[in-house]
């Protein structure tokens, strides 16, 4: 079995594969501290809990954050015997090599969401990434990755606003019932949630008439379906985009002998 894990600045999730459907799927705060013995043990907890009997025998890493990678590279290595493949690694190859600007290194989990878009979608597309940051990727007739975007995270403007303006109170994200606000709360709402749907839909028609040609528009991350609520953004919603990116990325890999 593969054990998938995509570790993002705000969350880890650990994804067991059987080869032809998802058994589990368990998320966790991410901490660059935590030790492979401290992630066994939370992971074999949840294991046992949800009586899921898996055999890992593969592991594959897409981390955004560098200092995670380490103690994830020992967690694979002392407790399922394997070397995981870890997606920006020059030992990890892809179906096809991103073209962006010489030297420019691609966060591993925009290069599963071109794989796994490519394969769900076919090329000429962009994925919409919903997560700390809001990305956007844009993937080329031949799956390659050739660019995209990064803007705020939603989450992370709330924040920020929270923090910078002492009178406003932290708002959870949802859809407003009007435009206009008639209480502090309701305010912040509509300028998050209509605020982003403007940036998206903008960034999505600018990067269309950038493109030349036209292109699908996949949404993923845990707000995607929120903002689909919106407006007609999105051509489908993928909640495992980057996990099965993953795992395109890892069979990948298997058919070349590098693992």
């Amino acid at each position: 079995m593969l054990l998938a894990i995509d570790c993002g600045n705000t969350n880890t999730v650990f994804s067991i594969w059987d080869g032809e459907n998802w058994l589990c799927s368990l998320r966790t705060s991410t901490h660059h501290s935590r030790t492979a013995d401290a992630y066994f043990t939370w992971f074999s907890t949840l294991i046992k809990h949800y009586n899921i009997e898996a055999d890992i025998t593969d592991v594959v890493v897409s981390s955004t954050v560098p200092r995670v990678v380490w103690n994830l590279r020992v967690f694979a290595d002392r407790f399922f015997d394997c070397r995981p493949l870890v997606v920006g690694k020059p030992e990890c190859l892809l179906p096809v090599a991103p073209r962006v600007d010489q030297g420019t290194a691609v966060g591993p989990d925009r290069l599963a969401n071109a794989a796994g878009c490519f394969d769900r979608h076919g090329g000429n597309a962009m994925v919409v990434d919903f997560g700390t940051a809001t990305n956007i990727d844009v993937i080329a007739a031949d799956g390659a990755y050739v660019g995209g975007v990064i803007a705020p995270g939603v989450n992370l403007s709330l924040e920020a606003l929270h923090q910078g303006a002492a009178a406003l109170p932290h708002v959870d994200i949802s859809q407003p019932e009007k435009v206009i606000g008639t209480n502090t709360v309701a305010c912040i709402q509509s300028g998050i949630f209509w605020g982003y749907v403007g940036l998206i839909k903008g960034l999505i028609s600018r990067v269309r008439d950038e493109f030349g040609e036209p292109m699908k528009v996949i949404g993923t991350g845990g707000l995607a379906p929120l903002f689909a609520q919106g407006e007609a953004l999105f051509d489908a919603i993928e909640d495992d985009l980057t996990m099965h990116g993953l795992i395109v990325i890892h069979q990948y890999n298997k058919e070349q002998g590098t693992i």
